[in-house]
């Protein structure tokens, strides 16, 4: 692997490109973490839908969403797929948040991401949003199009793991949370707009730096 200072700088063509995000949209802390897991294996367009669903039964609410039926909260997320495996999840979720009193009390467990990932269905990522959004802790999320962008850009292999790859953008960005944020923003945006799973190089603001670009447009020129 690469550790690449470059970071930063792939960091503000991503900003010049396409601005700030202002993610995670979310009016509570709560909320965010309800959408971390509702967002597993969807759409974001899924997602508030299923928020709004959750909004309009009051629904957003840890001590509401422990108290609600189990099949009924299911057929409110139903927008966001696997909702029954979701309802479960966000059952323990609220229960979990409710256990710690409070936002801060999650913030003064010993290992706060620990304690997310013995929760069943949170993962690294899932967990890790959660840490970085709702509790403004400085921890870099990594998902599936991370590892697409920055195996294209040839820093990374395929195989790189999570933790490998999440230790690569700690040591090589400073430890600030709303940096991380921006960046995982933007990083799902450039996946969206331009390394999809079939790349549309033209206008990429990293082009200049990969080497799938530079092979698409070698082809191009034949």
């Amino acid at each position: 692997m690469k550790a690449d200072s470059g970071l930063l700088e792939i960091y503000e063509r991503l900003l010049t490109a396409y601005g700030p995000q202002k993610w995670w949209p979310a009016e509570t802390p709560f909320e965010m973490m309800v959408g971390a897991v509702l967002t597993q294996n969807t759409s974001w367009t899924n997602v508030e839908r299923a928020i709004a669903a959750l909004r309009s039964r009051g629904l957003l609410d840890p001590a509401q969403i422990v108290g609600c039926d189990e099949a009924s909260l299911a057929e409110t997320i139903r927008p966001s797929g696997y909702f029954n495996q979701k309802a479960h999840r966000l059952k323990l979720l609220a229960d979990f948040y409710l256990e710690q009193s409070s936002l801060a009390g999650l913030k003064r467990l010993p290992q706060p991401r620990h304690a997310l990932l013995t929760l069943h269905g949170i993962g690294p990522e899932t967990a890790d949003s959660i840490l970085l959004y709702a509790l403004g802790m400085p921890v870099f999320v990594i998902d599936a199009y991370t590892r697409r962008i920055f195996t294209r850009l040839g820093l990374i292999p395929p195989d790189t793991t999570y933790h490998t790859l999440q230790a690569l953008f700690e040591a090589n960005l400073p430890a600030e949370v709303p940096l991380y944020r921006e960046y995982h923003a933007l990083i799902v945006m450039h996946a969206k707009a331009h390394c999809r799973s079939r790349p549309a190089c033209d206008d990429c603001p990293l082009s200049g730096d990969c080497p799938v670009a530079h092979q698409a447009a070698s082809l191009r020129s034949r």
